[in-house]
């Protein structure tokens, strides 16, 4: 479904050759509307933006701490 107009490679799904060509060309589109960092993907983006709020929606079932992002909950629990 999707090819990147810089190297002609070929992906599967239509969203992959658009991040790879912000790659290729170097190019951030997504901005935070907080600090103005900027990122390659929107999911980055989204990502970061949890850094701005007080939110900490993943708990430990374990110590009971909860972290904002579930990627913190998984290294919690080892």
């Amino acid at each position: 479904p999707g090819k990147c107009l810089e190297c002609g490679k070929s992906f599967k799904q239509s969203s992959h050759p658009i991040s790879h060509q912000h790659i290729q060309t170097g190019e951030w589109p997504f901005k935070c509307g907080q600090c103005g960092k900027r990122f390659r993907t929107s999911s980055h983006l989204l990502r970061h933006e949890q850094a701005h709020t007080d939110k900490r929606p993943f708990r430990c079932s374990d110590c009971g701490k909860s972290c904002k992002h579930n990627s913190s909950l998984v290294t919690c629990r080892r």
